[in-house]
């Protein structure tokens, strides 16, 4: 056998072997990437949402109040779903009804997922806010949604304990007779109950539609 034969069955082995090492190593790190994200080390990284990112998402202190379903829920009794959380009144002129109709067009957006979304509605306003009232407010948007009514001292802990901020002020010639200054952000759960976006006044139901696939699929 020549030289040069040598040589080429020589290089063609070598490249045999290169070949072959190629193949494990990227089967291996093909196999480890799987067990990475089978275990929830690793996630795929959604879009940037449009909501409000939280660096750390917040396991927020229970609230407990009369729901418009006829009995006394928390908001832990909802882990599983999404939860879509709202601080409003049923007199609210503008905000309120704004934002309950772009939460009606997030749920609807979503089709056949909307079963893992729950819209909750707090209100601020519980001297005129009684559970009747709220739920013939709520569920003129969607039957779904629900309400939550709570003694003055209940919805006082839960405003300082997420945040939220209402006052009272009075309106001269006005028949409602004052209204409620407050916070009007949505504040969405992840189905651990941990607090994951926020939602300033103004966002579309279907920018909180497209963060809801997101949410729903983890």
């Amino acid at each position: 056998m020549s030289s040069t034969t040598t040589t080429a069955n020589t290089r063609h082995k070598r490249w045999l072997i290169f070949l072959a090492t190629a193949f494990l190593v990227v089967g291996l790190f093909g196999g480890w990437v799987a067990i990475q994200f089978a275990n929830g080390s690793w996630r795929l990284t959604p879009p940037s949402y449009k909501g409000m990112t939280l660096q750390s998402p917040e396991l927020l202190p229970d609230i407990e109040m009369m729901s418009t379903t006829g009995e006394r829920v928390s908001l832990s009794d909802y882990r599983g779903k999404v939860v879509l959380l709202f601080f409003g009144y049923t007199s609210c002129p503008d905000i309120c009804p704004a934002t309950l109709l772009e939460l009606r067009t997030a749920v609807r957006e979503l089709g056949g997922d909307s079963d893992q979304i729950q819209v909750v509605m707090v209100t601020v306003d519980p001297q005129r806010d009684d559970v009747p009232r709220l739920k013939q407010y709520v569920t003129q948007f969607d039957e779904r949604f629900i309400g939550l009514v709570g003694t003055d001292e209940e919805l006082i802990a839960s405003a300082a304990q997420y945040g939220i901020f209402y006052q009272a002020h009075e309106v001269e010639g006005s028949q409602a007779g004052y209204f409620m200054d407050h916070t009007a952000a949505i504040m969405a759960f992840d189905k651990d109950g941990y607090l994951r976006l926020m939602y300033p006044f103004g966002m579309t139901g279907g920018d909180i539609a497209a963060d809801m696939r997101y949410l729903i699929k983890e």
